[in-house]
């Protein structure tokens, strides 16, 4: 895999050696939305090292860069059967897209989702997957504006270190012509 360009961000696959900054980044995410009153979603401690070298075994952690900081980052996984159940090769499935607000600019995540698209539509799979906690509904209409729609939902999910959770389902169709 190769880096990628994104307007002034830097698109890499994730190392062993950014472990700890996907954590930090991960655990201020997590403390952004409960200052904000998003609760239910992420806790900070929840996930640590090991997860992340789990998913770069079996899928893809990609980090964004600009002026040499970490700007944000998320999993690419190729499949999710404990969310969408067993499917055929057709879908990426991205989870913890993460932004770190003290260094990216505004719309930075928007970015990040159309860096996933392209990774997933080189990978030759048709659409993006994603799903997200039903009950937060600012993060469900982002991703709605994003071009997502939402095409199910699935109750009691596994959580990592937690309680099961209900999710919407969301889906956006690669094939489609792009808007702008």
């Amino acid at each position: 895999m190769k880096d990628l360009r994104v307007k002034d961000l830097r698109v890499r696959p994730a190392a062993e050696a950014d472990l700890a900054a996907l954590v930090r980044l991960r655990d201020d995410a997590a403390r952004w939305m409960l200052a904000r009153g998003i609760t239910g979603q992420w806790r900070p401690g929840e996930l640590d090292e090991d997860h992340f070298g789990r998913v770069m075994t079996h899928g893809e952690v990609w980090l964004a860069e600009t002026g040499g900081d970490i700007a944000g980052a998320w999993e690419l996984w190729w499949q999710d059967e404990a969310a969408w159940g067993p499917q055929p090769p057709v879908a990426g499935y991205v989870h913890r897209l993460m932004v770190d607000r003290s260094v990216a600019a505004p719309g930075t995540g928007r970015l990040l989702l159309g860096a996933v698209e392209r990774r997933v539509a080189a990978a030759g799979r048709v659409c993006v997957r994603l799903d997200c906690l039903a009950g937060n509904e600012p993060l469900n209409a982002y991703y709605r504006q994003a071009g997502y729609r939402v095409v199910g939902r699935k109750e009691g999910k596994p959580q990592p270190g937690g309680a099961p959770k209900s999710f919407t389902l969301l889906e956006k169709d690669l094939r489609q012509p792009r808007e702008g």
